[in-house]
């Protein structure tokens, strides 16, 4: 038991006498000790008094003492019963701990508002899950919140950064949910108690704060948060970072079905523990969680005790309000009286729970400072369910029986509720409204009402009320709350958002600022005083947010209140307040958030009046509901109570025509007079003075009051005032426009006015309130556009209807031109209409007299004139009888004729502007010969002809135009065809007034519809249509009427109707619009300008070949494709079929014409067909840099091009030219040839035109585009023709340049490496100052060179001859005199001048001295070393260097070096070479061969060459040569350096971000030799033999590279091993002590742990040796995986030889392994101790479960191939076609050749044979395949096979390099045969391939 808490023992309770307190015993002393201990005189001197005054004095101090002593008992008794009730009281709300030794507690452990303290665990059940918190139902009827910060643990770092969504906590939590909390903070002391609030977290790393691995048993019930859900199961976070969980799915899926998430929330029990790992593996059934009990577990803590915990747990004695119980060994916990095992305990509930009685209870609360636990046994606690609620705060129970009368505590009710009843208790206090006995009033099994105060939902116990006055009120709770509801409420508190009151059941409610009072307040607290009563009538109740009013005119309405909008009938008049105040009307809101809209007109404003005047913001109003849709939550409401009716008379309804006086005008509305009725007046905005916005505001500046409007349309009546237009589309078709909506139909197209934009669309209004909506994709064709820029409210718009929805009233409209496009040019007449008002009232304003000035100014005619003023743009004419009055003649109309200032001049009328008072006249001879003409063919026959040859117009008429004069919103036409008429056609539409207008040109041919003939009503003038602007009209029934019996083929004569550049528009037939592309003109498409010959009115014979094509539709034009080719018209219409579709089969190298129609600055685009464009891309062009620098001025639109086709997009339609014809011109062009095609047409040698993109620093050199995506890279040395110091000086990027190709490499991924020089001269010139070396074999000793420094060091520098060579030049040789720092002298770039000293021809290389001096450091010649070598010699040497093919090996005391290759090394096969030899290594071997010609030596190394020298052999026929150079040094003929250093360029843009441009240029960058000039044997020389298997494809580089990392690692490795076997063999441990020591020296290496393991078992230790490996495991690193195996499998081994017994043993520890090794790698290792035991029963059974365990590594299935073949086992076929089945399709290639060579090694060579062919059949271009291929069979060694399957593989057509690979290998083979005819065979045969190349 754990010590007396300190809490407990600082309480006052037993350690005080309870007999009397201190203060009473020190008082009743006091007297007593008077009366003893004082003397009877005073000091100093007797007493004065007698015996007898004494005696008295003693007498009265007795009675006084007897009295007091009386009172003091009365006292003592009534405090003895005061401490006990306070001692009653203490107890219940102390916490008793389990350390309390003695005397056992009265009370049981209760959780209340005096004793809740931080740390606190408790068990609660979630009530409510909100937005940001979560309130959570306690023990003892306590709630608590949670913020959401403190509700989960963050598991990812997004969700501590980022805020938590709303959904976020209902989704982890639910309500009803029981859940472990911790009490973070509790409120402090300042607020009152009922107000403090508990503060919870729900964290898991707070409530398992004391949580570690070490403390986790299995059987343990954890809570934990799903972190990520992974394939099998999920993961878990616990809350704490230490340890992880993880829970299978189908173990959480053996309880109920859950929906698990992400940060789900879960409970489980622990099944087991992985500390290694520091995994908790845990199990979730329900049913398993919810009935398991916690085992004692060993030195358990408080800390890790849990709430929720289920114990199993023992009766210790009953107290009065609970049980005391222990469990868990340790502990002890008390159960109150409402958390019993029984629902309704009787009186004698303490008879059922005897001592030692067990229970199973789950923990309630823990107090980790008093050790204080709260349990509960209530059964569905206990079965880990929270309890049903089954009442209702409010609800009232009749028959409520008592179970129990608490003395002094209340009373336990059985409240009657189905299924079954609900505990209540109702408290002393809420039983009566005055003090009663309970016992006296109320007897078990009475029946009493009740009614329901609230709900604990942990314990499942409502609390209730037996008072009368609860049952009073019509307010119990916030759910009695109705809207409407008059209340009397107390004032509580005041502050500046409003007050709060208070209603008489304690209800609360807000009554907001602007309700405090009718009018504003701006002193609150003194118009409400706290703890007022006062009347409030309830507004709305949301949730339990209540609101109130006090305005007095709501609270005392007695009007119906409008609390929904279903009670919104039509006509109920109703109270509610102003909440917004807008233009057109006001929002009214009313109970619970009904509102609705009252309109300007039924607000009783007269007309002009403002509603800010008359209504204000929360003004309290009375209104009539006009229109009720409770559907669409819409009011129409009016201030008019009763509406007022005119007379018949003068009833003016929407759509009627008035006429009106202005008496008023506004800043933007005009007060009409009507006469049709004489008290109401009527309204006219700015928008609606006319439909062209720029004339209405010219109106409105000039009108007057007394202006008169002759027409007015009434579009809605606002009481009495009228919503009049004067629009002239409205006003001239009322009949047409809609008031209903039953009035509109579908697709029809009616005049309205735009009444409101927004961001979505537009709303168009027609008659009265009807309105549309047009979305904005229907608006306009570009949706891009803003709408507010195109439209404005007001404007004139006609609008398409696409659809009508009759239940919800909505109307969709299309206000697209397309659709709405005029039909009629009322627009314009409106324009010339009003044109002719607003000059009147100039002329009215300035007293002038009429407008008769216009008379003598008549369209068409000729007058006369004076030149007054010559200006830029033309002439000025005034005239002699109206000085106010000028004519403007415009360049264009002086018809080249000059005139003088003062000139007089005769010209015709084109245009009257009445308003600017300007005459617009011309000078051309066909308008002022034409009135000449007109006159005299009215007195001669003439005129009978004239009319013959000029047509009268007609209505609908089509006619062709010509521009005269472009006006700011129309144009002035011309028509040649009849007579050169004039006409006039609105540049705009009614849709399209603030549209981009389209520009048009004098001169320039349109196409228009006459639509009014001249005329009163058009004030003389002829109104046209734009085609252009009624290319929409079209209908579906027009479309139809146009059907005719032209087809494809028909021949038609045409009338040319519009030129273009490219094409020409055509009539035909009746009405019938087609056009001529340019490429129809001729046959071949090389004339320059097809068109040039042809007019307009022209007529020609054309023959149909199409109908058009979608690109034409979408552009607005319907039409017919016509072909005027002499070709086709000569044919006959049986032609229809071929000419219904083009010819797109077109061929690569193709030539085809075309015509330019676009351009810019990349490319060219031509027209090569009415449907097939091609593009020219701008480096295609030309290669002359002068020429691309004026492409865009070369390629001009209409220019005629010949190209020729490189690729094709059948899909788009697009072909790619190019100006030269393509090397291989021939076969058709596919589509997947695209990428084929894409630099085929550059050839090596040819010149291309090229791009500078990229300067690359150092010696990089130039990356130049020579294509859209494809680069080339110009070498440092091919900048300039001359060598020259700087040779990138000059260049700069963007510059166009002149390149020739010098190289074109193919990559296997697509990728195109080229190489590029910009030089102009040829290295056939010869001479040395720009000659540049191409091959190595152009270098001979003493030659004199120049170079580029390419990279400096410490021993020296290499410099680039040329592209392709490098030289290298020692220190020694740089200069004549002492260089110290070579890179201070010599830079990167620097040009140099020398000397070669020797030439390596096979490897590309080659020494230069930069010395002039005649003494050079060159090497000593080999010839004599050379001719010491002798065949048949033997030799010691020390190993240079180690390859794949064999040993560089440096002869002894020469400067010699040979080659061993690898068949020569031993008289056995040898695998891996460099784990047998390391470089540095002396040998010994014999001289095979010597050519002193070439320099080469071969040597071997076999046993049989050695032991006797008189048995020495021929050499070998496979021995390889090698040279020997000047210096020593052994190479083979591999690619140079330079190559290796810098690499062709690929596809790509820019060098930044296209990763082989971006990688070309990093590899510039890179030095081409990191090495050091005297360390020669790191130098990498790669080569290839016989045995490796290559891949020559560019394209492996990233494999390569893989594998020579991977390469290194293991030499690295076995480096290290062979170091520590050299310092073991060196000295070697002889005693424990000595490996104890070189352990710790290094603890992870494996090789010395088994050695000391092998030393126990040589002295026969094998336990000691089973502990050494056991220690090793543990020891060495977790992350040396390698050296943790070798000691699994040297204890694997140490089992296998002394287990007891094995099988077990090795069983066991091979089970160990798989659980820290890779189980594959253990699997492997356990398979090899098998075979090599000769185990092979169990190998077999091995291998049967790792082909299955592992089917898809081809390392098993090799394995088990590899068994059955060594021991000669059949079933090898079945087995390979398991693999495949089994394996990754990637993978079977590596299978089957694997197979393959383990049947040539060991099995049938036929078999592996047969794989091959497989293989081959299906992957013919593989050379790797072919190359193991030809390996094995030369190793079987039947040469007719060997040279059959040469045959085979280089009759291949495949890339240069593979084949050169294939024709090596062959003439290898043929020299290690040693026949020179075969050798010479197979070198013509190479020559024949090359010369095919070419």
């Amino acid at each position: 038991m754990a010590p007396p808490a300190k809490k407990f023992n600082s309480k006052p309770s037993s350690e005080r006498p309870r007999g009397r307190p201190n203060g009473v015993v020190a008082s009743s002393q006091l007297p007593l000790q008077l009366e003893n201990d004082a003397p009877d005189f005073p000091r100093g001197g007797g007493t004065s008094l007698s015996r007898e005054e004494r005696n008295e004095a003693r007498e009265g101090v007795e009675k006084d003492f007897e009295t007091d002593i009386r009172v003091l008992k009365k006292r003592k008794k009534e405090r003895r019963v005061q401490n006990k009730n306070n001692s009653t009281e203490d107890d219940l709300g102390l916490l008793f701990g389990d350390g309390i030794t003695g005397k056992l507690p009265r009370f049981a452990n209760k959780i209340t508002l005096k004793n809740v303290s931080s740390g606190m665990k408790l068990w609660g059940v979630i009530a409510e899950v909100n937005e940001k918190d979560i309130i959570v139902s306690l023990p003892g009827g306590l709630r608590g919140l949670v913020r959401a910060c403190d509700a989960f643990d963050p598991i990812s770092c997004d969700e501590v950064n980022g805020d938590v969504d709303n959904s976020f906590l209902s989704r982890i939590y639910r309500k009803g949910q029981l859940i472990s909390c911790v009490v973070l903070q509790f409120d402090d002391d300042k607020k009152e108690l009922a107000k403090r609030k508990i503060w919870l977290s729900l964290r898991l790393s707070v409530l398992h704060k004391s949580l570690n691995l070490d403390t986790i048993q299995e059987g343990m019930v954890l809570s934990a948060y799903v972190k990520s859900i992974e394939d099998h199961g999920f993961m878990l976070h616990f809350g704490l970072p230490s340890f992880a969980g993880f829970m299978p799915k189908q173990n959480q899926s053996e309880g109920r079905n859950l929906n698990v998430g992400i940060g789900q929330f879960l409970q489980g029990i622990v099944k087991s523990v992985d500390r290694s790992r520091k995994v908790v593996h845990m199990s979730s059934d329900m049913d398993v969680v919810s009935k398991y009990v916690t085992k004692e577990l060993k030195g358990i803590s408080i800390d890790l005790l849990v709430p929720g915990m289920m114990v199993n747990a023992r009766v210790q004695s009953t107290l009065e309000n609970g049980i005391l119980l222990s469990f868990l060994t340790y502990f002890t916990g008390t159960v109150d009286i409402f958390n019993l095992d029984k629902t309704f305990p009787s009186s004698k509930w303490k008879n059922d729970y005897a001592k030692n009685i067990k229970f199973n209870a789950r923990i309630l609360f823990i107090d980790p400072s008093t050790r204080a636990v709260g349990l509960t046994l209530s059964p569905q606690l206990v079965s880990n369910k929270a309890p049903t609620s089954l009442v209702k705060v409010g609800d009232i129970f009749e028959q409520c029986k008592v179970v129990r009368v608490d003395k002094g505590s209340g009373l336990l009710l059985e409240v009657p509720t189905e299924p079954f009843p609900t505990p209540t208790y109702v408290n002393v206090n809420d039983v009566s409204d005055k003090e009663v006995k309970l016992e006296k009033i109320f007897k078990e099994g009475c029946s009493v009402r009740a009614r329901i105060l609230g709900y604990r939902h942990l314990e499942g116990l409502a609390t209730g009320t037996l008072k009368t006055s609860a049952f009073e009120g019509s307010v119990f709770t916030h759910s009695d709350v109705k809207p409407g509801m008059v209340v009397k409420a107390k004032v509580i508190a005041v502050d500046s958002f409003g007050a709060i009151v208070q209603l008489a059941s304690g209800v609360k409610a807000l009554c907001p600022l602007r309700h405090m009072s009718e009018f504003e307040i701006t002193k609150p607290r003194k118009k409400f005083e706290v703890g007022t009563e006062l009347v409030f009538r309830v507004l709305g109740c949301k949730s339990k947010r209540i609101t109130v009013t006090h305005k007095k005119t709501l609270v005392k309405s007695k009007l119906e209140i409008l609390s929904s909008y279903a009670d919104g009938s039509d006509g109920l008049v109703t109270h509610g307040w102003i909440t917004k105040i807008e233009k057109h009307g006001c929002f009214v809101r009313f109970y619970n958030g009904v509102q609705g809209f009252a309109p300007r007109s039924e607000l009783g404003l007269g007309p002009g009046s403002d509603i800010h005047s008359m209504y204000h913001v929360e003004q309290v109003v009375k209104c009539r509901v006009v229109k009720c849709l409770p559907a669409s939550h819409r009011i129409n409401l009016s201030f008019n109570i009763t509406p007022t009716r005119g007379s018949e008379g003068e009833l003016i309804k929407p759509g009627s025509l008035v006429s009106g006086v202005v008496e008023s005008i506004a800043t933007k509305t005009i007060v009409v007079a009507v006469h049709e009725s004489s008290r109401m007046k009527g309204t006219v905005v700015l928008e609606h003075l006319a439909d062209h916005h720029g004339l209405a505001t010219l109106l409105m500046s000039v009108m007057k009051p007394g202006y008169h409007f002759d027409k007015l349309l009434v579009l809605d009546v606002e009481g009495n005032n009228l919503i009049l237009t004067a629009k002239h589309s409205l006003v001239n078709s009322p009949e047409q426009l809609p008031a209903e909506i039953s009035q509109i139909s579908c697709h029809s197209v009616v005049h309205g006015y735009i009444c409101n934009i927004i961001d979505t669309g537009c709303f168009v209004r027609f008659m009265g309130r009807l309105t549309g909506f047009a979305p904005k994709s229907k608006v306009t064709d570009d949706r891009s556009s803003d709408l507010s820029e195109v439209f404005y409210v007001g404007q004139s718009v006609r609008s398409n209807i696409m659809d009508i929805s009759s239940d919800t009233g909505r109307i969709t409209l299309s206000l697209k031109q397309s659709l709405c496009s005029s039909t009629d040019a009322s627009f314009i007449q409106e324009y010339f209409l009003l044109e002719e008002k607003i000059s009147e009232q100039q002329v009215s304003d300035s007293q002038s007299p009429p407008l008769k000035w216009t008379n003598g100014f008549g369209i068409c005619s000729v007058i006369e004139g004076k030149v007054h003023e010559i200006k830029d743009f033309g002439v000025v004419i005034s005239f002699q009888d109206y000085s106010d009055v000028f004519g403007f003649i415009s360049h264009y109309h002086l018809a080249e004729t000059t005139l003088e200032k003062h000139s007089v001049v005769r010209a015709a009328v084109l245009d009257v502007s009445r308003i600017e008072r300007l005459v617009d006249l011309s000078l051309k001879p066909e308008f002022i010969n034409k009135t000449k003409e007109e006159g005299s063919a009215s007195k001669t026959l003439k005129k009978k002809r004239k009319r013959e040859a000029h047509k009268e117009l007609e209505d609908n008429q089509v006619v062709n135009a010509v521009i005269e004069i472009v006006k700011e919103n129309y144009l002035v036409l011309s028509l040649p065809a009849y007579n050169y008429s004039i006409g006039y056609a609105s540049l705009t539409d009614y849709n399209t007034q603030r549209f981009p207008i389209t520009q048009f040109s004098h001169g320039q041919s349109v196409s228009a519809t006459v639509m009014a003939l001249p005329g009163p009503t058009t004030g003389g003038r002829l109104l046209l249509l734009l085609k252009s602007l009624s290319d929409g009209t079209e209908t579906s029934s027009s479309k139809r009427a146009k059907k005719s019996s032209y087809d494809v083929g028909s021949l038609v004569q045409a009338e040319i109707s519009e030129t273009k550049l490219l094409e020409l528009r055509v009539k035909f037939g009746s009405g019938f619009n087609g056009r001529i592309h340019i490429t129809e003109a001729t046959d071949d498409n090389s004339a320059e300008s097809p068109f040039c010959e042809y007019r307009i009115g022209q007529k020609l014979t054309a023959r149909i070949v199409s109908k058009g094509n979608r690109t034409e539709i979408s552009r607005g034009y319907h039409g017919w494709e016509l072909s005027v080719k002499p070709s086709l018209l000569k044919g006959d219409t049986e032609m229809s079929k071929s000419l219904s579709s083009e010819d797109i089969n077109y061929s690569y190298g193709q030539c085809v014409y075309g015509f330019v129609y676009k351009i810019d600055p990349e490319w060219a685009w031509l027209t090569v067909s009415r449907e097939f464009m091609a593009q020219l891309y701008i480096l295609d062009s030309s290669c002359e840099p002068c020429e691309l620098v004026d492409f865009q001025k070369k390629f001009y639109v209409g220019k005629a091009v010949s190209g020729f086709v490189i690729n094709v997009n059948k899909e788009k339609k697009l072909l790619r030219v190019v100006l030269h014809a393509p090397p291989d011109a021939s076969g058709e062009l596919k589509e997947a040839d695209s990428d084929r095609h894409s630099l085929c047409h550059l050839v090596q040698g040819s010149f291309v035109g090229g791009r500078i993109s990229k300067i690359l620093p150092g010696v990089g050199g130039l990356m130049v585009q020579i294509d859209q995506h494809h680069y080339g890279k110009v070498h440092f040395t091919e900048l300039t023709d001359a060598w020259v110091s700087n040779p990138l000086s000059g260049y700069q990027e963007g510059q166009f340049v002149k390149c020739r190709v010098l190289e074109i490499n193919h990559a296997f991924k697509g990728n195109v490496h080229v190489d590029l020089s910009l030089r102009s001269t040829q290295n056939a010139s010869g001479h040395t100052s720009t000659r540049r070396v191409e091959t190595i074999t152009d270098l001979h000793p003493d030659m004199a060179v120049h170079g580029y420094v390419k990279n400096v060091s410490k021993k020296g520098c290499f410099i680039m001859l040329s592209r392709n060579i490098d030289a290298r030049i020692l220190i020694s040789n740089l200069s004549d005199d002492f260089i110290e720092n070579p890179e201070k002298d010599f830079s990167i770039g620097q040009l140099v001048t020398g000397k070669v000293l020797s030439v390596e021809p096979l490897s590309k290389r080659a020494e230069v001295t930069l010395r002039t001096s005649g003494v050079v450091d060159v090497p000593k010649s080999n010839a004599n070393h050379l001719n010491q070598i002798m065949v048949g010699d033997i030799i010691h040497g020390k190993v240079k260097r180690v390859e794949s093919y064999g040993l560089f090996i440096s002869i002894d005391q020469t400067n010699v070096v040979g080659l061993c290759h690898v068949s020569e090394l031993s008289d056995d096969h040898i695998d891996d070479l460099p784990s047998k030899f390391k470089a540095g290594e002396i040998v010994t071997a014999k001289v095979l061969k010597v050519d002193k010609e070439r320099n080469r030596v071969s040597l071997g190394m076999r046993n049989s060459y050695i032991v006797g020298e008189e048995g020495s052999t021929t050499p070998s026929r496979q021995a390889i040569d090698v040279t020997v150079g000047m210096n020593g040094l052994v190479e083979t003929p591999e690619p140079s350096l330079s190559q290796s250093s810098s690499e062709d360029m690929g596809n790509g843009s820019d060098v930044d971000h296209i990763p082989l441009l971006a990688d070309a240029e990093s590899r510039a960058l890179v030095p081409p030799l990191e090495v050091q000039l005297d360390d020669i044997e790191s130098l990498d020389i790669q080569g290839d033999v016989s045995e490796s298997v290559v891949d020559v494809t560019d394209g492996n580089e990233e494999k390569t590279d893989k594998k020579t990392k991977k390469k290194a690692r293991e030499d690295r490795e076995r480096e290290i091993r062979a170091a520590e076997e050299r310092l073991l063999e060196k000295d070697i441990p002889r005693s424990a002590d000595e490996f104890e020591k070189l352990i710790r020296s290094s603890p992870n290496s494996s090789f010395i742990w088994i050695k000391y393991m092998a030393f126990m078992l040589s002295l026969a230790d094998i336990e000691k040796a089973r502990s050494i490996a056991e220690r090793a495991l543990r020891t060495i690193n977790i992350r040396e995986e390698s050296e943790k195996l070798n000691i699994w499998v040297a204890y694997l081994n140490l089992e296998n030889e002394y287990g007891n017994p094995p099988e077990d043993a090795i069983q066991k520890v091979f089970e160990r392994a798989l659980q820290y090794c890779d189980p594959k790698k253990v699997n492997l290792a356990l398979l090899g101790m098998y075979e090599r035991t000769e185990q092979h029963k169990l190998a077999d059974d091995l291998l049967n479960k790792m082909s299955r365990k592992f089917k898809h590594s081809c390392k098993v299935w090799v394995r088990k191939i590899q068994s059955l073949v060594k021991r000669n086992g059949d079933g090898v076929q079945s087995v390979v076609e398991r693999g495949l089945k089994s394996l990754p399709r990637h993978k079977h290639i590596k299978f089957i050749t694997q197979t393959a060579i383990l049947e040539f090694k060991c099995g049938v060579p036929d078999r592996g044979r047969s794989l091959f062919e497989k293989m081959l059949r299906e992957y013919p271009k593989r050379t790797d395949l072919w190359s193991v291929y030809l390996d094995q069979e030369i190793r079987v060694g039947d040469a007719d096979l060997i040279r059959a399957l040469f045959e085979r593989a280089i009759s291949l057509s495949l890339p240069p390099k593979k084949m050169k690979f294939l024709f090596n290998k062959y003439l290898l083979y043929e020299k290690s045969t040693g026949e020179e005819q075969r050798v010479e065979s197979v070198k013509a045969k190479a020559m024949e391939y090359v010369a095919s190349l070419d």
